[in-house]
């Protein structure tokens, strides 16, 4: 019985591979090859390492056929799955818990390159594929300019971080930039405001991840991580309103909360949240590396109000901060957060600026794909 099942197995296994869809070599004209060949010289513009196009030189010596459409068609497949998804190795990668969604485009590669070399457009294919972010247009300016080979290494490490995030970031979302200590608000796809930030220590740095931002607690409640309560060997004096209940400590609402006078409900796995912070004086820090890894948020209740909009006034949210009163208001809808780690970015100039990598992830990225090879570093 086992030997027929068996038997019927590998027979529906043979059948499914035989008849399951083959990916075809795209139809390549001599031209089109020739082209690809100048787009793969020119990849280091993008900060993604030489590709070896010996096997493209050598079936353009014998002209166009099935030879040149399969190894055009690999070697285009290839530098578009750098572009689209990056070049760095899961090591590389380690800690950055952003989840690409452009993965799933993969398989539609393909018929999107049949599609272009129809219609001659080779040059837009590939520019489709990089993010579409104006930072990433930023850097790539920055890297054609820099001369520095440190700096320019810089420039590639971000650029390929940005090749982890999705191509596109939507029309509205927070970007938060632990490494420049920024949060940054976009609206229609346009820069709506700037509010600087308090990120994890290097103890406990701030993870990169995204959520979504639901509402805004006013007045919040905070509830005491467990790590917390290890490190202060559990003394909260009830002067400064730390309650005890169910085995948790917590503070009541209040201008000396932890959390201050807002928290963000974002819910995430890491328990990190976008807040206020009574400690005020520190945003007038250059390095503000003070959290347990959540991230405190300058001038916080304009923050909540700007998120509000057309759900509640400032006046509105002024007041329910002074009743004192624990209150969540949802927002219009739900909203993006990505919370970033870039050492080079468009400071508030538009100029590019490096930054230190007070978290040392820089040398790990490029440590084994080679970025150093594409920006001459």
């Amino acid at each position: 019985m086992r030997k027929k099942f068996l038997v019927s197995a590998l027979c529906l296994y043979a059948f499914a591979i035989a008849t399951a869809p083959q990916v075809q070599a795209a139809s390549w004209r001599v031209d089109q090859a020739r082209q690809l060949r100048q787009v793969v010289v020119n990849s280091h513009e993008d900060a993604i390492p030489p590709m070896d196009a010996r096997a493209l030189e050598r079936a353009l010596e014998q002209g166009a056929g099935p030879a040149l459409d399969e190894v055009a068609t690999a070697l285009a497949l290839r530098l578009a799955r750098a572009h689209l998804l990056g070049v760095a190795t899961p090591a590389e990668r380690a800690g950055w818990r952003i989840v690409d969604t452009d993965s799933e485009a993969l398989d539609g590669l393909e018929g999107w390159l049949q599609r272009a070399l129809d219609g001659n457009a080779l040059d837009s294919f590939f520019a489709a594929l990089r993010p579409a972010h104006p930072d990433y247009a930023a850097l790539r300016t920055a890297l054609a300019r820099e001369t520095d080979p440190d700096r320019k290494l810089t420039l590639a490490r971000n650029m390929e971080r940005w090749r982890w995030l999705p191509r596109s970031l939507g029309p509205d979302y927070v970007l938060v930039n632990a490494a420049f200590f920024e949060a940054r608000l976009w609206r229609g796809g346009r820069l709506a405001g700037t509010w600087p930030v308090i990120v994890g220590k290097t103890s406990t740095p701030t993870p990169v991840f995204s959520a979504r931002i639901t509402g805004v607690n006013l007045n919040p409640w905070w509830t005491i991580p467990a790590s917390i309560v290890r490190e202060k060997a559990g003394r909260f004096p009830a002067s400064k309103g730390y309650v005890q209940s169910g085995g948790q400590w917590r503070q009541k609402p209040g201008p000396g909360n932890a959390l201050g006078q807002m928290k963000l409900v974002m819910p995430n796995p890491y328990s990190v949240y976008m807040h206020d912070t009574p400690s005020k004086h520190l945003f007038a820090r250059e390095v503000r590396a003070f959290s347990h890894g959540c991230i405190r948020t300058g001038d916080a209740i304009g923050f909540a109000a700007t998120l509000l909009e057309g759900v509640r006034t400032r006046a509105e949210v002024d007041a329910v901060v002074a009743s004192g009163r624990s209150v969540t208001v949802d927002l219009a809808a739900p909203l993006p957060v990505y919370v970033t780690y870039f050492t080079a970015a468009p400071g508030g100039d538009g100029q590019v600026a490096i930054r230190p990598d007070i978290y040392r992830r820089d040398g790990r990225v490029g440590s084994e794909s080679g970025l150093g090879r594409a920006c001459g570093a």
